[in-house]
């Protein structure tokens, strides 16, 4: 009798691993999906830029959509940048960012936060699509050919020279600006010293 106790519980269980498995992807799938992302009032400023660029609209017809450029593939990643995610949600829900001139104000911090992000992680959702070793360089034009083959050499990633490609690049506020100023003219003199 005990087995058989036993062995219901294990196909319970079982059955019930499978069930929120599946509902948990389900749930996942669902928050990937550009209709969802742009749900949220703040973020359809992003959906009217994004419209306007090939990431949206191509020759090829591809179409890059949200979770392909901010949601990583990988599952730990993945989870991490569902848990981040949740602070937009936040400040939508706090009026931080809810009108297009907070947006705007909040625009650069946020930016700066994803191009951090891309650039730690080499662009990781970028090579999703864009890997070098699948890119021919001799059929892109002289400049872009160039260009591309020295940043490979420097090992520069996609975000480096690539930030505002799918939504308008902001302004860099004046202080910061000033600091990135006075850190190269550190450099530059430190440089000359050595």
């Amino acid at each position: 009798m005990a087995q058989h106790v036993s062995l219901g519980l294990a196909v319970i269980i079982f059955i019930a691993g499978v069930i929120f498995a599946g509902l948990f992807n389900m749930g996942l799938s669902a928050t990937n999906e550009m209709d969802f992302c742009t749900s949220c009032h703040s973020m359809k400023i992003n959906l009217e830029e994004y419209k306007e660029t090939v990431h949206y609209k191509s020759a090829s017809g591809v179409r890059a959509t949200c979770s392909d450029c901010h949601v990583p593939k990988p599952f730990v990643p993945k989870m991490v940048a569902k848990v981040m995610a949740a602070k937009d949600v936040y400040h939508e829900i706090m009026g931080t960012i809810d009108t297009r001139e907070k947006y705007e104000a909040h625009r650069w911090d946020m930016a700066s936060r994803v191009w951090a992000k891309m650039k730690a992680n080499d662009s990781r959702e970028c090579r999703s699509c864009h890997d070098w070793d699948a890119m021919d360089l001799a059929e892109q034009d002289r400049m872009a050919r160039k260009r591309h083959g020295r940043a490979r050499d420097e090992g520069k990633t996609c975000i480096d020279c690539h930030k505002g490609i799918a939504h308008e690049e902001p302004d860099e506020p004046e202080e910061a600006e000033e600091a990135e100023e006075a850190e190269e003219a550190e450099e530059a003199e430190a440089s000359g010293q050595g």
